[in-house]
């Protein structure tokens, strides 16, 4: 899934640590990082981030209840 628009950095790796299953962040090279593991947000964030929001960052997550998190996160940010 694509999500946009993250102002809130703390609030996504929350949602994110909540979520059950395998979370994965595809990289614009096609690799696929981990994002239950703060060591890959810290990497992730320090070559994707600029000007306090991400754009657009492709997620994949693997149980239906985390996807519904992470789209709730979206619409909601909760």
């Amino acid at each position: 899934m694509k999500v946009t628009n993250i102002t809130d950095i703390d609030a996504f790796f929350k949602a994110v640590d909540d979520c059950k299953g395998k979370v994965e962040l595809v990289t614009g090279e096609g690799d696929r990082l981990n994002l239950k593991s703060k060591l890959s947000q810290y990497v992730s964030m320090a070559n994707i981030f600029s000007n306090g929001e991400i754009p657009e960052l492709e997620i994949i997550a693997y149980e239906k209840e985390d996807t519904d998190r992470l789209i709730g996160f979206m619409i909601n940010g909760e």
